[in-house]
């Protein structure tokens, strides 16, 4: 249970920092911190709370990371489900704290997007649901090869959040104008509940996509470092 507590708290943070920079200061007058703010708080979230729960939960924060990590070897099956359900969770809240400090502004719109990840008319590009498609599922890839790269028991250790951190900033300087960066089905139920109609239509691809993609990865860093193992 303390496992499944700290994927709660860890994903909170995580859709609470990354999404409430984008709904609260990216736009901010005259400071707005951008996109390349958001990609930092990202970033920032993971590298903050993989030294803070990494030791108790392996900090996964992403039902796509605990599924790869399955598929990699590196994770048990039967914590599978408790694990995503701790995750989603934890976003969800979030999602509702989120709101609820948004709310307080007069003028707030939540049908502006509240940070939610979107395909054709609602990326923040006008990106098709194909490219939106190999972008979530390529990022994700190469999120899953970093991670299993960094938390090999041969590379550096006590490096790793940083690393890792680093790659989820790398992904949203690069994917921000295509989706809206998911690459974690639970960052993207979290905020697309609360906006519904578009943002829970399209939330089928940023659970595939991510899914696909963590899967992926984990079996390609599989084949490259077997011969090692």
């Amino acid at each position: 249970m303390k496992q499944y507590g700290a994927e709660f708290l860890g994903t909170f943070w995580l859709v609470l920092g990354g999404c409430g920079s984008a709904v609260l200061a990216a736009a901010f007058p005259g400071v707005g911190i951008g996109l390349h703010g958001v990609s930092l708080a990202f970033g920032l979230t993971v590298l903050t709370m993989a030294f803070a729960i990494g030791h108790i939960s392996g900090c996964h924060l992403n039902p796509a990371v605990s599924i790869g990590l399955w598929a990699g070897g590196r994770f048990p099956g039967a914590k599978l489900l408790p694990y995503i359900v701790a995750q989603v969770a934890g976003a969800v809240v979030a999602g509702a704290v989120l709101y609820t400090i948004a709310s307080g502004k007069a003028g707030f719109d939540v049908s502006a997007g509240f940070a939610s990840n979107g395909f054709g008319e609602h990326s923040p590009g006008g990106y098709s649901m194909v490219a939106a498609l190999v972008c979530e599922i390529v990022m994700t890839a190469f999120f899953l090869i970093i991670i299993m790269g960094a938390t090999d028991k041969r590379a550096p250790a006590g490096f790793a959040p940083i690393a890792i951190g680093l790659a989820l900033t790398l992904i949203h300087l690069i994917s921000i104008p295509v989706t809206n960066t998911s690459v974690n089905p639970a960052r993207s139920t979290g905020v697309a509940v609360f906006v519904g109609g578009w943002a829970v239509e399209q939330l089928w691809l940023f659970w595939v996509a991510p899914i696909v993609g963590a899967v992926l990865g984990a079996t390609i860093y599989r084949s490259i470092a077997s011969e090692e193992s």
